[in-house]
């Protein structure tokens, strides 16, 4: 069966001069126009395609990859607005429309949003919506500490960023523990570093603990290597210069210069520290 708004694999059932028909189950048979038709292709061949509705609102099938799918929160912009809502730029020909009821704010031409895609039960059209808190999961987590996680960078609060967690839940990185380029839309790696009673998270960009202190580690030794040896960083560069060219934090990085120094690898100057031969 297919299904609207995401990738389907579906069988070619006839090949015509204006494009490919394909079996879509109880949605019938569905056109996939002649210019995204591949080459060397015959009935009864399957294909890859995404299921989406066209201009005229007919299911239509396409080879060409959009921004995110049904299910997927994701940063686009807004291309047009007008008496329906505004519309998203997603990487298709028919742009995604973001209903007014479903804007946290009147939606401005040329702006990037955040926002979830979703497909309307009644109408069985794709959509957009802005208001993505009420599309995240309310379940307990189920991460466990160190876990690590993708991010997508939601919104500024007070104490730093709210992110979503796996496409599901939403979590916290703070401030004072950011130490790289932050921007709304951004995906990038995390970690989970506590659960809190509440169940809301708080993450981090590098991990946590001393049993992570040996992977650290290598990194340093890997740069005094490629750099004769020596390096001019100490506990009191500063946590951005640090994270810049170790991609760790400077509590991580504190312990890791420890753990070589106890191991007699190093030696700590006033100016850097010393690989020791």
């Amino acid at each position: 069966m297919a299904e609207i708004g995401k990738y389907n694999n579906l069988k070619i059932v006839k090949l015509l001069d204006f494009g490919a028909y394909l079996d879509g189950g109880d949605k019938g048979e569905i056109l996939l126009p002649i210019r995204q038709v591949p080459p060397n292709i015959n009935v009864d061949d399957f294909i890859e395609v995404f299921i989406y509705n066209d201009s005229d609102d007919r299911i239509i099938a396409t080879s060409r990859e959009p921004y995110a799918i049904v299910g997927e929160f994701v940063m686009l912009k807004v291309k047009s607005v007008n008496k329906f809502g505004a519309f998203l730029d997603w990487g298709l020909e028919k742009d995604l429309l973001v209903p007014f009821r479903e804007q946290r704010e009147n939606m401005t031409e040329g702006r990037w949003y955040i926002v979830y895609i979703y497909l309307d039960e009644q109408t069985q059209r794709l959509a957009a919506s802005a208001k993505i808190d009420k599309f995240l999961n309310k379940t307990e987590p189920k991460y466990e500490e160190n876990q690590e996680v993708d991010l997508i960078i939601s919104r500024k609060t007070d104490l730093g960023y709210s992110v979503i967690i796996n496409n599901a839940h939403s979590g916290l990185l703070y401030d004072n523990e950011i130490f790289q380029e932050i921007r709304i839309g951004k995906k990038l790696k995390g970690f989970v570093k506590y659960i809190r009673e509440d169940s809301k998270i708080d993450l981090t960009l590098n991990k946590t603990g001393y049993e992570n202190i040996d992977e650290f580690s290598n990194i340093i030794l890997q740069k005094l290597q490629n750099q004769n040896n020596f390096l001019s960083f100490t506990d009191k560069s500063s946590p951005t210069d640090i994270y810049n060219f170790f991609s760790m934090s400077k509590k991580n990085f504190k312990k890791a210069i420890g753990n070589l120094y106890k191991k007699r690898l190093i030696s700590i100057e006033d100016n850097g520290i010393r690989l020791i031969n």
